[in-house]
């Protein structure tokens, strides 16, 4: 499953280094202004990682806000696209996020990770590591699907269970399949809590720019939520 949804997101690279970030309302309007929101005040300085980088947006926002910054991503293709993006000014490496990550225990004040944690299978190992190089007190802020975005792709349509789905984007012209994994709202939750405080849990909505520049997905998202976010801390 993971090397299906490496080669889907080699597949999305172009369209994630291009278009996304002046195209796909959900970003611009929806994810990332929310995610910002959660930042802290000041992240000059700041040991930072972009856990699951895409093609690099978030990597280039933390250079930008003074932070020093380390990026990885499973897929080679979105990898190069985020060196391609911020050049020598961040550590950009090709790493599964199941396995054992590149970097000391208690390096990071920050871990960010933005719309990646549902194609892991298993939170454990990941949620491991991520405590192991957080320091003491720091903060890890991620976003996923939101529990109710996928149920009606579901098979059986079961919430509480943690499922497979295989969802197809059109991009570019072209059809990808994409595989990643619903969960029920307290598998969610229980995971992170196993290893970190929560702090916050936002249901974002969009922003008001939405209504005017993208006016059938601002209405759609403000009846249905679509992703979910946790802002969590570092005991």
């Amino acid at each position: 499953m993971k090397e299906f949804i490496k080669q889907a997101y080699n597949e999305l690279s172009d369209d994630y280094e291009h278009n996304v970030d002046t195209q796909s309302a959900y970003n611009i309007y929806y994810e990332r202004p929310a995610m910002i929101k959660l930042l802290p005040d000041d992240l000059k300085n700041k040991k930072v990682l972009d856990a699951g980088c895409a093609a690099g947006w978030y990597t280039e926002q933390f250079i930008e806000m003074g932070a020093d910054v380390a990026a990885v991503d499973m897929s080679p293709e979105m990898v190069e696209a985020t060196k391609r993006r911020v050049g020598e000014k961040a550590e950009v490496l090709c790493c599964d996020l199941e396995g054992k990550l590149p970097f000391a225990d208690e390096s990071f004040d920050l871990i960010v990770s933005s719309l990646v944690l549902h194609y892991v299978g298993d939170w454990k190992q990941t949620f491991a590591e991520f405590q192991r190089i957080l320091k003491l007190d720091g903060t890890f802020i991620f976003s996923v699907h939101h529990p109710m975005m996928d149920i009606h792709l579901s098979e059986e349509k079961e919430y509480f269970s943690t499922e497979l789905i295989i969802d197809t984007w059109k991009r570019q012209g072209e059809l990808i399949k994409v595989p990643f994994y619903r969960r029920p709202l307290q598998s969610i939750l229980n995971e992170t809590v196993l290893y970190f405080s929560l702090k916050k849990i936002v249901e974002p909505q969009p922003v008001d720019e939405c209504k005017e520049k993208a006016p059938e997905s601002y209405e759609r998202l403000m009846k249905n939520p679509q992703f979910l976010i946790i802002k969590a801390q570092k005991p």
